[in-house]
């Protein structure tokens, strides 16, 4: 059976890299989110924690940067973007589910209901998702100001953010094809 250079997915080989990525990502969502269930966290919410929180943005923050240059210089730009999403997308919503848990853990009028650590990772992502169903709601002060800076952030991730790793992947399909035309026919 002979492979053409059509094949939606490429050669075997390019299949491998491929597959290869896409289990990255997926071993990398699921050692982030392992972690997040055991960690420790049973420090009270305070200015230490508000400081970790902001250090934990900054850290996504670089992770970001870090991510698109990386897409940037891939050989397969589209599947280095998925393994990418694969880590910020987990890393922003665990840093705001620990921030949630450990608010509600210090001071249980900060949230409608108390919460495990599963119920601040849907508390999260129900308000990433911006479906909001009710059962969980902010009543503090404090909290519906986190809340609130997690929405801002939700949609500029979701607008910035998602735009940034798509533009990403166009230039570096678009640098493999330069490089691809400089080569000549007869080189791979």
């Amino acid at each position: 059976m002979v492979e053409t250079s059509t094949n939606f997915l490429g050669s075997r080989p390019e299949r491998r890299l491929i597959l290869a990525g896409l289990l990255r990502a997926l071993v990398t969502t699921v050692v982030l989110v392992t972690l997040y269930f055991v960690l420790p966290m049973s420090e009270p919410l305070d200015s230490a924690a508000v400081a970790r929180l902001v250090l934990g943005l900054i850290i996504f923050a670089g992770v970001s940067v870090w991510q698109v240059r990386a897409i940037l210089g891939s050989r397969y730009p589209g599947v280095r973007a998925v393994e990418g999403l694969a880590i910020m997308a987990p890393l922003f919503l665990l840093i705001f589910a620990s921030t949630f848990f450990l608010m509600s853990s210090s001071e249980s009028s900060n949230f409608s209901q108390s919460m495990n650590r599963t119920d601040a990772l849907y508390f999260t992502v129900s308000t990433f998702a911006t479906v909001g169903f009710g059962d969980i709601t902010a009543t503090s002060q404090l909290a519906r100001s986190i809340v609130t800076f997690q929405m801002v952030l939700d949609l500029a991730i979701l607008g910035l953010g998602l735009r940034a790793f798509l533009s990403a992947v166009q230039m570096g399909r678009q640098r493999q094809a330069t490089v691809g035309d400089q080569s000549g026919p007869n080189s791979q």
